[in-house]
């Protein structure tokens, strides 16, 4: 408990102790996920009396990503992050949605896990390293799509795709869309760069999708953004469930400082969501085929009569 990096969380308060001790150490900042890393904010908080940062980059994962096991294991973690929020001198919140759950909360007098947040908690989104503009030599993995775009139109998604159910959503949308336009396979090309699981490989295969849908695994960072700035559609989604609606994907900024249009599958209330549509893309809902074939057709079929959109690139995304 919190996490499984529980006892490296011990190791690093001693290493931060020993550095705090030489002198020149104004501040601490713990940074989430791990969760247990800010146990061990806590511990040099109360033991140097520095001010100290608890910054969220996802809320408390053990109460709202994973189901505790037992009711003594939530209200363990549940006094874990009661005592982080507590004691904190400024708590910050990556996405608007967890900010805006923290201060309901706060305001909530009465409830067991209230603590009191006015004025110690601030929304600070994530950012992005904006586009260079560079491509990576020809030999790069991620020049399997010809970046000229003169014979194939390329799909991209970014990131894990581990525990990620739209991935077969898409996969079977890929599947209807050659149905219905047989000549589309050998125009259309997606490359899912990011870990994934063996099970999304066999489904592809399954659904004759070889040689069409590539898993390239992990990729060097300059060769992600490189296949981002290339590709004629951004695909996005993201783990379903409650307590994912407070995540807004890091590459989400990138996808839209790349230029290409994003279709996103995600809960039309979701935060993620509003980005995406306030950016010009389109969102469809998740664990339905139909509409996510439909989009793809409508853009494949305008790239087809060479029609290429780009997606301008949203003013206000310099704020991130």
């Amino acid at each position: 408990l919190p996490d499984s990096y529980a006892g490296w969380a011990g190791r690093a308060a001693d290493a931060a102790a020993r550095r705090i001790a030489r002198g020149g150490v104004h501040a601490i900042l713990s940074s989430s996920p791990p969760d247990s890393a800010h146990l061990a904010g806590l511990t040099l908080r109360r033991r140097f009396r520095l001010p100290w940062i608890a910054d969220f980059r996802d809320p408390w994962v053990g109460l709202q990503f994973r189901t505790p096991p037992t009711r003594w294991h939530r209200a363990r973690q549940a006094a874990m992050e009661r005592s982080v929020l507590s004691c904190a001198d400024l708590v910050l919140a990556a996405s608007r949605t967890h900010a805006d759950d923290l201060r309901r909360r706060s305001c909530a007098t009465g409830e067991a896990d209230a603590v009191m947040l006015p004025g110690r908690l601030e929304h600070l989104p994530n950012g992005y390293e904006p586009s260079a503009g560079a491509e990576p030599a020809a030999s790069a993995p991620a020049a399997h799509i010809d970046p000229t775009h003169a014979d194939f139109f390329p799909l991209v998604f970014t990131g894990t795709l581990s525990q990620m159910p739209d991935a077969d959503v898409f996969l079977e949308s890929l599947h209807d869309l050659f149905a219905r336009r047989p000549e589309a396979r050998r125009r259309v090309r997606a490359q899912l760069a990011g870990p994934f699981e063996g099970s999304h490989a066999d489904r592809a295969i399954a659904l004759g999708l070889t040689g069409i849908v590539r898993f390239t695994g992990p990729l060097a960072h300059e060769e992600t953004r490189a296949l981002q700035r290339r590709a004629d559609l951004l695909l996005l989604w993201k783990p379903r469930g409650p307590g994912y609606r407070t995540m807004v994907p890091g590459k989400l900024y990138e996808y839209l400082d790349a230029g290409g249009p994003v279709l996103a599958m995600l809960d039309t209330h979701d935060e993620a969501a509003a980005l995406v549509r306030r950016a010009g893309g389109e969102v469809v809902p998740p664990g339905d085929r139909a509409p996510m074939t439909d989009a793809i057709e409508r853009r494949y079929l305008a790239w087809k009569d060479g029609r290429r959109t780009r997606a301008p690139r949203p003013p206000w995304l310099e704020e991130h």
